[in-house]
């Protein structure tokens, strides 16, 4: 009898296997893309070329310093992963400086690869968070197709339609997003409430010491804002803009769809309560 199964076939990529492993990469963050001179880069760099700042052996010359040195925006990047999986996968741990004709496919692998991983991340919670049978199936058969797709062959990865899967796995985040946030209670407070929206500019709001627990903060600007001893349990912040926003005593703990990259964006504390399988930042221990 043939089944549908939501498990992957082989190993899944699980939320342990989408962190970053530099050691086993080629430096595809720091050559692939590109970024202007900005508040978060010092300098222009176009897309496809070597950083300045990258050594021979794929390291940063000042990873230590980035921030003073105006790379800012270097320190907040995750690749979730996918680096490593583009570098010991389809091209079997042989680098572009090694093999330069494989630059250019290199490089396309690796940014279709971090858009897949990034939604590898998101739907690993949303089957670990929903109440819902049919949702879990959903992200699951998501997750082995995505999966499928990153363990592939390079011609199938560069060929999959992303923006459409995009769309599928957008949609079931929402619904599980929906069905996690309605098992809370509403803040109680009218005008804050009708505040907490997808979307909001929140930029340098007060919002310290608050019961936010359910609220949809998807897509929100939280740019600086004070959420200091606040409660965020399934509160929704996937794709938050959590730069500079001060969540020193936070409990995220419980929070829905937290990135690492909002986290290293954000100012924090040793007092700040993370969910198991982020990591804090040092900057926050050196505060």
């Amino acid at each position: 009898m043939h089944t549908t199964s939501a498990d992957p076939a082989g190993p899944a990529l699980d939320r342990p296997s989408l962190r970053p492993d530099c050691g086993n990469c080629f430096a595809l963050c720091c050559t692939a893309f590109g970024f202007s001179r900005s508040a978060d880069f010092a300098l222009d760099k176009p897309a496809g070329s070597p950083c300045q700042n990258l050594a021979p052996d794929f390291s940063c010359t000042i990873h230590d310093s980035l921030r003073p040195r105006g790379f800012r925006g270097c320190t907040v990047f995750d690749c979730f992963g996918a680096g490593q999986n583009v570098s010991q996968g389809p091209f079997g741990g042989e680098s572009w400086l090694d093999r330069p004709e494989t630059k250019d496919g290199m490089f396309s692998a690796f940014k279709a690869a971090r858009q897949l991983h990034e939604m590898l991340w998101y739907l690993a919670e949303a089957q670990t968070r929903t109440f819902d049978p049919d949702s879990s199936i959903r992200a699951g058969l998501l997750r082995n197709r995505i999966e499928k797709a990153v363990k592939g062959e390079l011609p199938e990865l560069l060929a999959l339609d992303i923006p459409g899967l995009h769309s599928q796995v957008r949609s079931t985040l929402m619904d599980v997003s929906e069905e996690v946030r309605a098992s809370y209670f509403a803040t109680g407070d009218d005008h804050l409430e009708s505040a907490l929206k997808p979307g909001a500019d929140l930029m340098g709001k007060n919002l310290s010491s608050r019961r936010l627990c359910g609220a949809d903060l998807r897509g929100a600007y939280l740019i600086a804002a004070d959420l200091r001893g606040s409660d965020l349990a399934g509160a929704d912040l996937l794709g938050a803009d959590l730069r500079d926003a001060r969540l020193e005593g936070a409990d995220l703990s419980n929070a829905l769809y937290l990135t690492q990259p909002q986290l290293n964006a954000a100012l924090g504390s040793g007092r700040t309560l993370l969910p198991a399988d982020l990591a804090r930042p040092p900057r926050w221990s050196k505060a």
